[in-house]
């Protein structure tokens, strides 16, 4: 059952998806009266990283807050963590809740056609799998998907964990294999970028210890080779998990900061959303 209620001049939403009925939460936009068509939001989901061990406060409601200034309807998703991110779960709510967002279009006020995701280290290897996964026989012989309503139409991937081999980032692929060398392979996504995988902003720092470089550098190099757009920054200096670079984050940083905004502006650009 969805749950609706207001606050201020927001309107908030709560359901619940995928296997595990993980939360769901949305922050849609007031509609106004002289608003006629500009009232239907592109609209973004927020993956925060942790690992897959938990999702990080310090990526989730600074980067809701960012995306609401810029008139987008927001959602957050609280994937499975810990011993339920096995069995495909988390790509599976994901999968689910870009299906909810379209199935409730007309009521949340939602442009089904610009539907992005967000995420943050373990988040964007979440965001990247249902960007190169979503038409996979294992998501689609368990989920009804009609005509790719599951498929995100852009994804921005922060400091991406992607690959499960030399560069792998172990504890988010234990996580998410429980052992099963299968799901580890499938999910190592640089191995899966085919011509129906979702456009994709990427950026990373040369510096990052906790996810290497060389897993945003893997899936553009796979991007490219199958003819995907993309958009890959790489900037010179900074740790691992800067979110959104300011002090309210606790990680400031001047010469990543612009991420922000060169994101914004890409996204932006490929809905056509003019502020």
């Amino acid at each position: 059952m969805d749950v609706l209620w207001y606050h201020e001049r927001m309107r908030i939403i709560q359901t619940a998806v995928g296997p595990n009925r993980v939360p769901l939460t949305g922050y849609l936009q007031d509609m106004t009266m002289d608003g006629g068509i500009r009232n239907i939001r592109p609209t973004i989901i927020v993956c925060p990283g942790g690992g897959y061990t938990f999702r990080s406060e310090r990526e989730r409601d600074p980067v809701a807050l960012h995306f609401l200034s810029m008139s987008y309807n927001v959602f957050i998703l609280d994937y499975s963590v810990g011993e339920d991110a096995g069995d495909l779960n988390p790509l599976l709510e994901l999968s689910d809740a870009l299906m909810r967002v379209r199935q409730h279009a007309v009521k949340w006020m939602c442009d089904p056609t610009r539907v992005a995701v967000i995420g943050f280290s373990a988040g964007a290897h979440l965001a990247a799998s249902i960007a190169v996964l979503h038409d996979h026989k294992r998501v689609t012989d368990v989920q009804n998907v009609v005509d790719s309503n599951n498929r995100a139409d852009a994804v921005i991937l922060a400091y991406p964990v992607i690959t499960g081999k030399e560069y792998a980032h172990k504890g988010s692929f234990d996580q998410l294999s429980q052992g099963n060398d299968e799901i580890r392979a499938l999910l190592s996504l640089e191995d899966q970028v085919r011509e129906t995988a979702t456009p994709a902003f990427i950026w990373h720092t040369v510096t990052d210890q906790g996810v290497l470089a060389e897993n945003s550098l893997l899936l553009a190099q796979a991007y490219r080779k199958a003819k995907v757009p993309f958009e890959l920054h790489l900037f010179e200096e900074g740790d691992h998990g800067l979110s959104m670079c300011t002090e309210e984050v606790g990680t400031p940083h001047a010469g990543v900061r612009p991420w922000v905004d060169l994101a914004t502006n890409w996204l932006n650009r490929r809905f056509m959303h003019n502020l």
